[in-house]
């Protein structure tokens, strides 16, 4: 899903951007940053809002896509997300999978593997992933259902080590106050909630 380009300030820019000064170790100034986009509404949001607030905050930015090889339609979606680093002249990794990982965790393991593989590779200190406020309540949920205690409260938390054999590569989710609806919102209304924008 590939939002339109924009022109407004909006609520979700000022949101973002008031949480990144209020807590400015989840994705300093000047950092090197990693986005992790699926092609999704929620990592598409992500990216746009990082692009948007880039000149604010001077990031490096770059998109990397993995594909699972799960159905066919991934080849459409690698497509659509080397379109849209195109579009916004991002440079763009795309990772294959050589057989189909086994499960979501599997995939999980493999997906970060790699991440952090390009991380390493090209200097990123930072991978950025768009999970959301909504991701979040439902892995709660389902940590506490398996019986996790106490764990299950630390769901997806705003910054860890992505690899831990590698602790200076961080893995930050900066959507965490955002819920999937929200998200929704900002991809398909170009003038979502338009307010001042900050000097």
């Amino acid at each position: 899903m590939l939002p339109p380009q924009r022109r407004d300030w909006t609520s979700f820019h000022a949101r973002l951007h008031q949480r990144l000064r209020r807590s400015p170790w989840l994705l300093p100034a000047q950092g090197s940053i990693l986005m992790a986009v699926s092609g999704g509404q929620d990592s598409v949001a992500m990216a746009r809002l990082l692009l948007d607030l880039q000149p604010k905050w001077h990031w490096r930015l770059a998109i990397a896509h993995g594909n699972h090889r799960w159905h066919p339609r991934e080849d459409q979606a690698a497509a659509q997300v080397q379109q849209l680093a195109a579009q916004w002249q991002l440079p763009f990794w795309l990772f294959t999978a050589a057989s189909p990982p086994q499960g979501e965790g599997a995939a999980r393991a493999w997906r970060y593997g790699q991440l952090g593989q390009i991380a390493q590779a090209e200097g990123f200190e930072i991978v950025v992933t768009g999970h959301t406020a909504s991701d979040r309540a439902e892995t709660l949920l389902y940590n506490l259902a398996r019986g996790s205690g106490l764990d299950g409260l630390a769901a997806l938390g705003w910054k860890r080590p992505l690899v831990a054999a590698d602790p200076t590569i961080q893995l930050v989710r900066p959507l965490l106050a955002l819920t999937r609806a929200e998200t929704g919102r900002f991809a398909i209304e170009p003038g979502a909630s338009p307010v001042a924008r900050p000097n």
